[in-house]
């Protein structure tokens, strides 16, 4: 169904992309509600500008597809992103950052390997073994890290620089102009007690702060769902009101 609701789109971008709606569907955060992604093609040419525009608007990457909720009548999903000029931490944030002193970042260009998807499939048998990615092949996995049209990476996180040191922790982030955009997480859950999904957000904020890049997207967070509330921890949180993005209230 072509998707003609302009009012949530980057002025001029209405024009030069073509935006489709999807059919409705049951949300998976909020039960009794249904959801409707507004959705385009990012493999077009000059995908990184439209791609960051797209992000500053609300919208998500998905391999080759930018998607944003547009549900008639609901607003529960709303896009979020730490301002890394201002974020400070909390002792909560710092006793995380000790707990994982010895773990090492490393970018990799974003190609799939045996190693990642091993933990991914471990991550996701653990923490969503009834998700959508439950029956995810190697396969499906290099299609989701090698379609992407934009500038992408994958931070890597192990406990040493040795050549055989374990993975611990994966991180697919998309590099925008004004920041990093976590694309999807996951790590060894074996090691929950270490924080591993909030220290990945950490250090990519820290990491952010020391290149300059002013934010991280989160992505969305769903008021009244209690695997998004999570989010809510990072302050300030900025959060996506109609054109404009705001300080998240305590109240909110």
């Amino acid at each position: 169904m072509k998707f003609t609701e302009a009012n949530i789109l980057p002025a001029g971008l209405e024009r030069s992309l073509r935006f489709y709606v999807t059919n409705p569907s049951p949300c998976p955060y909020l039960p009794g509600k249904r959801e409707r992604k507004a959705f385009t093609n990012l493999a077009v040419g000059d995908a990184d500008a439209i791609h960051n525009s797209l992000s500053q608007a609300g919208f998500r990457r998905s391999q080759t597809i930018a998607y944003r909720p547009a549900c008639p009548r609901c607003n529960a999903c709303r896009s979020v992103r730490v301002p890394t000029r201002e974020f400070v931490q909390s002792r909560n944030d710092r006793r995380t950052i000790a707990r994982n002193a010895t773990l090492i970042r490393t970018p990799v260009q974003a190609v799939a390997t045996r190693e990642q998807f091993r933990l991914l499939r471990d991550y996701v048998k653990t923490r969503h073994d009834k998700g959508g990615m439950s029956d995810m092949t190697y396969r499906d996995y290099v299609t989701m890290v090698g379609g992407s049209p934009v500038q992408s990476l994958i931070f890597e996180y192990r406990d040493s620089d040795a050549d055989d040191a374990p993975l611990v922790a994966v991180s697919i982030t998309d590099v925008l102009r004004d920041g990093f955009s976590m694309v999807y997480t996951f790590f060894d859950p074996e090691q929950d007690r270490r924080g591993l999904g909030h220290y990945m957000i950490l250090d990519h904020i820290r990491h952010a702060q020391d290149l300059g890049l002013p934010h991280v997207y989160l992505g969305y967070w769903v008021k009244g769902s209690p695997k998004m509330d999570y989010k809510r921890r990072y302050k300030p949180l900025e959060v996506l009101d109609g054109d404009d993005w705001r300080t998240l209230r305590d109240d909110e």
